[in-house]
């Protein structure tokens, strides 16, 4: 990343040490210094503070009690203690980069936001499949009316996430995760409301098809929408693609054309088929984040940094605002609403 958008020289903090926050910390060295980090397994929490030179915590209260000079901190806590740990950041006197999903619960995002115009405090959440170079194209051509009227939306999510995955770890537990939604296709939800608007959610079903004993909620789920604007939708999504992670896509029907982005995380422009709209070239996109034995989303962190830090120089506006990012929570719990019904 450039030091061109730099005023000054941050200084870091990070609540969670695990495989994301080694995202982050790849960044915040380039900008600045992390000085302290947190996690409450102590070892885990030392192995990360000797690797970036930081101070070592195992709570986040001790940590601020110490620290008094930290300009943003990375939440990257279990989904669960997202709102726990933005709040007493942002009452501390820190700007906040909260990691997916912002929580899971409305009323605790809905504090967040409160706890940000208080303390009149940045809160960013990430959302970085917004940059991705599909979906960059695909809002253009919405813009541009290129599709004329949206008859229908459909996202398909297959991926593979074994029990290796949740094995010693918060991962499938309600309480800290929330669901497969919350964890895995958050981004996915996101993208929906940021390109095509406020839905209805007609019908949701749920199975745990093959993660019984090893997670607490659904592992395949299909759902209905219906979007304000009169175009129909659906979400169908399953951690049990064999072996390795098959489709993240999107398909879209206008009027006047039609749009797939696809590839195993919304990272390739599939088919296009468009009134009046000749080849285009997109530019590469990054690679996805790997995580050993298994892959993640397109990497693109870098790009949330560089929008931080032009927000903080007052050159720009967040890519994802607090009020985005809390309807990917309601839509979420609005969805799990019919576990019940």
């Amino acid at each position: 990343m450039s030091n061109s958008f730099l005023h000054k020289k941050y200084k870091f903090a990070i609540i969670g040490c695990g495989r994301i926050a080694a995202r982050h910390a790849a960044i915040m060295q380039e900008l600045g210094e992390i000085i302290a980090v947190c996690d409450i397994n102590p070892q885990q929490a030392d192995q990360f503070g000797k690797q970036y030179g930081a101070r070592v915590y195992t709570s986040a209260s001790s940590m601020f009690e110490s620290e008094k000079n930290i300009d943003l901190v990375a939440v990257c806590s279990p989904n669960g203690l997202h709102a726990e740990h933005s709040l007493l950041a942002m009452e501390n006197d820190c700007d906040v980069i909260c990691e997916k999903p912002m929580a899971i619960h409305t009323s605790d995002a809905l504090l967040m936001r409160e706890s940000a115009i208080r303390n009149k405090k940045n809160l960013f959440v990430v959302k970085q499949n917004r940059f991705n170079p599909p979906i960059v194209q695909l809002k253009k051509w919405l813009s541009q009316e290129k599709l004329g009227k949206i008859l229908s939306i459909h996202v398909n999510c297959f991926w593979n996430r074994d029990k290796n995955y949740y094995a010693n770890s918060w991962k499938g537990s309600l309480q800290l995760d929330g669901g497969t939604l919350y964890t895995q296709y958050s981004h996915f939800v996101d993208i929906l409301h940021w390109l095509f608007g406020d839905a209805d959610i007609t019908s949701a079903t749920f199975k745990n098809l093959n993660h019984q004993g090893i997670i607490e909620f659904e592992d395949t789920g299909l759902i209905n929408l219906n979007f304000k604007s009169g175009a129909i939708g659906s979400i169908q999504y399953s951690v049990n693609a064999y072996s390795k992670n098959m489709e993240g896509s999107i398909t879209v029907f206008g009027e006047k054309g039609s749009v797939k982005i696809g590839g195993q995380y919304l990272n390739e422009l599939e088919y296009y088929c468009i009134q009046d709209v000749e080849d285009i070239i997109l530019p590469a996109g990054n690679s996805a984040n790997q995580y050993g034995h298994y892959t993640g989303t397109m990497s693109n962190h870098d790009l949330v940094y560089k929008n931080i830090l032009e927000v903080l120089a007052g050159r720009a506006e967040m890519a994802t605002s607090v009020e985005d990012a809390i309807k990917t929570v309601e839509w979420i719990e609005n969805i799990y609403a019919f576990r019940n019904k």
